[in-house]
């Protein structure tokens, strides 16, 4: 049974199809542009990551800034990366949002409600691209 989807692609349940890969790649899209948003706002706005004991676990806002810009891009390219159905891109997407989950940590002093959040949504990526079935390549054709 052949299904169209909105784009005008027709794929074939079964086939190699895995709705938790399609959920996975577009959740590192989004954890990329919340990371992006978060390195840009420590680029710029060193004082909006201060916490009320006035120090946050980074040695340099910049550098900080810097590496949440990297990471942001890197995975919302993993995450188109999977949805293209490229095996590579499953791998670096784990690694990426075990360091993403990581990184949140150094945040959980000044916003624990979102670093959370965040940990959560990083441990969803990670589940939704190793429960796939072997075999499974992606929402592609």
């Amino acid at each position: 049974m052949t299904t169209s989807t909105p784009f005008g692609r027709a794929f074939h349940p079964g086939a190699g199809f895995s709705g938790w890969l399609g959920f996975a790649g577009t959740l590192a899209m989004v954890l990329g542009v919340f990371n992006i948003i978060e390195g840009v706002i420590a680029l710029f706005k060193t004082y909006f990551f201060v916490t009320p004991g006035g120090r946050l676990l980074v040695w340099n806002y910049t550098a900080w800034g810097w590496i949440w810009l990297a990471l942001g891009v890197l995975l919302f390219a993993t995450g188109i990366g999977v949805l293209a159905g490229q095996m590579w891109a499953r791998v670096v997407g784990v690694i990426l949002a075990g360091l993403a989950m990581i990184g949140h940590f150094a945040f959980m002093a000044a916003f624990p409600v979102w670093s959370i959040v965040s940990i959560a949504l990083c441990a969803l990526v990670m589940y939704g691209l190793i429960a796939p079935p072997r075999g499974a390549m992606g929402v592609r054709d």
